[in-house]
């Protein structure tokens, strides 16, 4: 199973895993000053998810992508199998939505957190198998239907940001294996109308596949309804918290009574609106070091990809690129008010186990590409 007599220790990525551990450590502070007014064990719980995930991302860099890849039909059957289970037996947090399981021995989890990770893995693999005929009708159009069973299992849940990221990640990795240009112009002229007529039936009131909830959120950015004001409370607040920062921020743990934070004037302050927290208690200079921690590592698995020796490591760098980017943009676009709101973690920084972990456990596979990487010949 592990084929150290391929692997090249030179080739280890300790930079991308220095960069994860401070992103990781800036976390767990954040989350820190973030909760210290309530009674919950995040911290703690962060803490741990940080450890178990590292040693997972060690353990995982030492293991054949390959032979984990061997075993991507069984990856699928049994991401899809949770997902569907979630639906049948999931548990609902308050949040009317039912996005959870819980698992003897392990706890509550998240499977469509997981599910992103078996998603590029599943993908990889099911594009290296067919990049000689990736832009034959069977490939394009079987691609789509495995990809809409486990989509629409999680846009059921409901969860519409997470079934966001689901569609960028499969566009970004059937892109990276090559398709034709005239399945993408294609796609683009179906596509653009097809968005245009939903959002003219949206601001008329058709709301079509989406919850009530989901399409005020996008009507409210645009001040679109009478509660406009009710429903962007979070973002005001998280965009007011940001910029009342300034340079260098109030500093972590404060306990002044002009924090946002302090006020009880933002919810989710530890998942969805870390970024806020962030941004008022380290600064510009704190927001912009996090940003470009996360630019980093982005890099490097494109770095990584760009190396890999074959098609399923350079489309498994990637998806965990375009994963973490898109994530990023969107957690941070909500947070300064300059996306609709919609819920999405910042990678290594929310709190959150399943999202943690998962993040943790698509590096390891990318630190083994790396080590596998293809020989540069001078």
């Amino acid at each position: 199973m592990l084929a150290f007599k391929n692997y090249r220790l030179r080739h280890f990525n300790f930079k991308m895993v220095l960069y994860i551990l401070i992103l990781s450590v800036i976390g767990i502070l954040v989350i820190t000053s973030a909760t210290m007014n309530s009674d919950g064990d995040t911290t703690s719980k962060q803490m741990m998810g940080v450890c178990v995930g590292v040693i997972c991302m060690v353990i995982l860099s030492l293991v054949d992508y390959h032979w984990i890849l061997k075993y991507y039909a069984l990856i699928y059957i049994a991401m899809v199998g949770v997902l569907v289970a979630v639906l049948i037996v999931g548990k609902d947090s308050g949040t009317n939505a039912t996005r959870w399981i819980d698992l003897p021995a392990i706890g509550r989890i998240q499977p469509s957190e997981f599910a992103k990770i078996g998603s590029i893995l599943f993908f990889a693999k099911f594009f290296e198998s067919n990049e000689e005929k990736i832009n034959s009708p069977v490939t394009v159009f079987g691609s789509l239907a495995l990809f809409a069973i486990p989509l629409y299992a999680i846009f059921a849940q409901p969860d519409l940001s997470t079934s966001i990221v689901f569609g960028v990640l499969f566009l970004v990795m059937i892109y990276a294996a090559k398709i034709s240009y005239k399945w993408v112009f294609g796609t683009i002229a179906v596509v653009v109308p097809a968005v245009s007529v939903f959002l003219y039936l949206l601001l008329n009131g058709h709301y079509l596949f989406l919850r009530e909830y989901q399409a005020n959120r996008i009507l409210s950015f645009f001040g679109l309804v009478e509660n406009t004001q009710d429903l962007l409370l979070q973002q005001i607040n998280s965009r007011m918290a940001i910029g009342s920062g300034q340079l260098y921020g109030k500093g972590l743990f404060n306990t002044t009574l002009e924090s946002v934070k302090n006020g009880n004037f933002l919810m989710e302050e530890d998942t969805d609106f870390i970024f806020a927290i962030v941004g008022e208690e380290m600064g510009f200079v704190g927001s912009c070091t996090v940003i470009g921690l996360l630019t980093l590592v982005i890099l490097e698995c494109i770095w990584l990809g760009a190396r890999a020796k074959d098609l399923s490591g350079r489309l498994i760098c990637t998806g965990m690129a375009a994963l973490i980017a898109f994530q990023g943009f969107i957690n941070i676009g909500v947070a300064s008010f300059l996306l609709p709101n919609t819920g999405l973690p910042l990678p290594f920084i929310s709190a959150g186990l399943s999202s943690l972990l998962s993040v943790f456990l698509g590096m390891g596979v990318v630190l083994n590409v790396g080590m596998q990487r293809k020989v540069e010949v001078l």
